[in-house]
């Protein structure tokens, strides 16, 4: 069985350098093998069973002893059917292709060795880092976060002054109940924005009004909101409210049973596009959410949905490490989800697309693979806190649910 994550305990990759040095080095022996042993006389059949088998024991000693040598992530590799399904397939691919290639030994294997490591990375991907989701899925019960209300609701806006005012009414009236309780906190955060929506916000009776000086980007303001906030759960919604204000109450509950993040996905089975988008910013969102894949190791539906919401000692710790200020904070948000081994669930959202969007889907999808290479990078380098020991609190005993 595989070794549970701590939540909270940084789930860093491999070193991507050992990594790189392994997998030459198995490549290497599998290569030099098989053609040094079919041209020496022996079957390409056999020659190349024998390279293939070396290469792979060669592969799992050297990354548990190397490449993964203390890293949480270890547990792929320690995982024997999965790593030996991984090796028959990429190797039964790597047989077909070398006895049916025919010409000079080296080229045939040369050939084989690169389909077969295009469908290793493929099976790594789509299997093996799916045990990131599965780790996620399981709420933990724990103390409630600190804060004075239950729920936060951060709406970022920039130009909203026609319409921000009925967006805090509508959150207003569709949580109602936590609003008669005084269990209800609606930050606005005005990003820089030209005209009057500061002021309209705090004509509409918003709880706090937050200004910054200039417009610096969606992912800085929902920052500056959630850090700014007093409640026990920190949700986040856009000003345009494409998500009805009412399915927050769903990820309050989820909040509340016991996942640290909970994430709105547009593409879920159980969601409804209530009012259409643009089939051009459609597959530009899918597009996006491809990209991640350069990122991310969990297997998302929705990276880029507007809606999400956090126990508020966990949004802290992400908001307070991230460094994006663009749309692409979404995809950093949920690299630092992982990368702090949070719980996570994703809900079905309802959408309404609105026509006044200010989102442009070629320029900021360009911004938005930009930034995705700005996280990697930084991830790669370690510019990442880790997490303080006391973020959040202890598990109660028996408290997975």
């Amino acid at each position: 069985m595989a070794a549970r994550v701590v939540v909270g305990e940084p789930t860093n990759r491999p070193n991507s350098r050992r990594f790189v040095f392994v997998g030459l080095t198995a490549t290497a022996i599998d290569f030099g093998l098989a053609v040094g042993l079919a041209s020496s006389g022996l079957s390409r059949l056999a020659a190349n069973a024998i390279a293939l088998v070396l290469a792979a024991i060669a592969s799992l000693l050297m990354h548990g002893r190397f490449t993964l040598r203390g890293d949480v992530v270890d547990r792929w590799i320690r995982q024997p059917p999965v790593f030996a399904t991984t090796a028959v397939i990429a190797g039964s691919i790597d047989m077909a292709i070398f006895l049916a290639v025919g010409g000079p030994v080296a080229g045939a294997k040369a050939v084989a060795l690169g389909v077969a490591a295009l469908v290793r990375a493929l099976f790594h991907r789509l299997v093996l880092f799916r045990a990131v989701r599965r780790e996620q899925s399981s709420p933990i019960a724990r103390p409630p976060a600190s804060g004075d209300v239950r729920l936060s609701v951060v709406v970022p806006a920039f130009m909203e002054e026609a319409r921000i005012a009925s967006a805090v009414a509508t959150i207003r009236a569709d949580l109602a109940n936590l609003h008669a309780a005084d269990d209800l906190e609606i930050v606005v955060v005005d990003d820089g924005s030209p005209d009057g929506t500061a002021q309209a916000a705090r004509d509409a009776g918003a709880d706090q009004v937050i200004v910054q000086a200039r417009n610096r980007g969606k992912g800085a303001a929902v920052r500056a909101g959630v850090l700014a906030s007093s409640g026990r759960t920190v949700a986040f919604t856009d000003a345009d409210l494409a998500y009805a204000p009412h399915q927050l109450l769903v990820f309050l509950d989820a909040i509340e049973s016991g996942y640290d993040v909970a994430i709105g996905a547009r593409h879920h089975g159980d969601a409804e596009t209530l009012v259409g988008t643009s089939r051009f910013r459609s597959f530009g969102s899918r597009v996006v959410n491809m990209g991640t894949n350069l990122l991310l190791l969990g297997n998302y539906r929705d990276t880029q949905c507007g809606c999400k919401a956090f126990r508020s000692d966990a949004a802290r710790a992400v908001m307070a490490a991230g460094k994006i200020e663009g749309f692409a904070f979404d995809i950093e948000v949920l690299h630092l989800v992982e990368y702090y081994a949070f719980t996570m669930t994703e809900l079905p959202v309802d959408v309404v697309n609105s026509e006044t969007s200010t989102v442009s889907a070629i320029r900021d999808g360009i911004r938005v693979f930009r930034d995705i290479l700005r996280v990697r990078g930084a991830a790669r380098r370690g510019h990442y806190p880790a997490l303080g020991a006391n973020t959040l609190p202890p598990a109660d005993e028996g408290s997975v649910l």
